[in-house]
C-alpha cells in the first residue's frame, strides 16, 4: 500500500514537472522574465530535479531487488548442491570405514597360523545391553561352537555362549557378568609375567578389573595384559590392554589392577571367531 502513495506522487511530480517545462518553453527569453515568472521558472527547475532523482531512484531499487532475486537463486542451487556434496561426503566416510576395518580383518587372518578362523559381521546389538552382547551372522553351519574366543585386529572382544544354525552370541569382555571370568597374565619385563584374573569391567572408568594377585612384582603403568592359554577357551597372547593403576587392600596382601581395553567395544562391525584345530 505504501509503496503505491510513492508511485502516485512521484507520477504526480512528474505531470507537474511537464507542465512547468512546457509552461517555461512559453516563456521567452528576450525579454525580462516578472517576479511571478522567474517564481515559476525557479520551481520548475527544482521539481525536473526532484523528479529525475526519483525516477533514478526507483530505477536503482528496482535493479537492486533484481540482483538481489538473482543471488537468492543461485544460493538456493547453491545450497542444493551442498547438501548433496554433505551426503556424498557421508556415504565415502562410512564406505571408507568398512573398507579399512576389512583390510585390518585381512591382516589378521594372515597373522593367525596355529588357529582356524571364521570371520563374522556383527548383525545385532540391543542399546540397553550395549556393552554385555553381540549377534553374529555365523553359526553351527559354519563350525562355530560354544566358548570359542572372538577377535579383531584391537585385541579379545568375547567369547560365544550360544549358538544356532546361522547365527552366535558372543559374551563381551565388558559384560557385567560375575562368571566372566578369564585367565590373564601381564607382562613385567621380557621374561617375566604376574598372572591374574580378569573378573569384571568397570563401566564409568571404561577399565577392565583384574584380581587374584598375590606376588609383591612392581607392576607399571602400560604393562601389557594377554591371555594366558590356559583353559580351552582362550589361546595365549591375545591382546587385551594396557595396566592403567594399580590399587591394594587394607592389608597390602591382594591388588587390583585396572587395564584399559586394547578394543573400542563402541565401534564394533566385523569379528573373527578363532576356531581350535582338532587334534587327529
Amino acid at each position: 500500500m505504501l509503496k503505491n502513495k510513492k508511485y502516485y506522487v512521484i507520477v504526480i511530480l512528474i505531470i507537474i514537472s511537464i507542465l512547468l517545462i512546457l509552461f517555461q518553453a512559453l516563456i521567452k527569453d528576450n525579454r525580462k522574465l516578472t517576479i511571478i515568472e522567474k517564481v515559476i521558472k525557479d520551481t520548475t527547475l527544482s521539481v525536473n530535479k526532484i523528479s529525475n532523482n526519483s525516477v533514478n531512484f526507483i530505477k536503482d531499487k528496482i535493479n537492486e531487488s533484481k540482483s538481489k532475486q538473482k543471488l537468492y537463486k543461485k544460493y538456493k542451487k547453491l545450497e542444493k548442491k551442498y547438501s548433496k556434496v554433505k551426503l556424498m561426503e557421508a556415504k565415502y566416510d562410512e564406505a571408507t570405514k568398512e573398507i579399512n576395518d576389512l583390510k585390518k580383518i585381512l591382516e589378521l587372518n594372515n597373522i593367525l597360523s596355529e588357529n582356524s578362523y571364521m570371520n563374522a559381521t556383527i548383525v545385532n546389538r540391543n542399546i540397553g545391553y550395549w556393552y554385555n552382547k553381540i549377534t553374529i551372522d555365523k553359526g553351527e553351519a559354519d563350525g562355530i561352537k560354544k566358548d570359542m574366543a572372538v577377535i579383531n585386529n584391537e585385541g579379545l572382544v568375547g567369547v560365544v555362549i550360544k549358538t544356532s544354525k546361522l547365527n552366535s552370541i558372543v559374551k563381551l569382555l565388558t559384560t557385567n557378568d560375575t562368571n566372566n571370568k578369564i585367565s590373564v597374565k601381564i607382562k613385567i619385563n621380557d621374561d617375566n609375567y604376574i598372572y591374574g584374573l580378569l573378573t569384571g569391567y568397570d563401566r564409568e572408568k571404561n577399565r577392565l578389573i583384574i584380581e587374584g594377585i598375590a606376588e609383591n612384582t612392581e607392576i607399571n603403568k602400560d604393562d601389557v595384559v594377554t591371555t594366558t592359554g590356559l583353559g580351552n577357551n582362550f589361546p595365549s597372547g591375545i591382546l587385551i590392554g594396557t595396566v592403567d593403576s594399580i590399587t591394594k587392600d587394607n592389608f597390602d596382601l591382594a591388588r587390583t589392577v585396572l587395564v584399559k581395553p586394547s578394543v573400542n567395544f563402541d565401534n564394533l562391525n566385523y569379528v573373527t571367531v578363532l576356531r581350535k584345530e582338532e587334534k587327529e
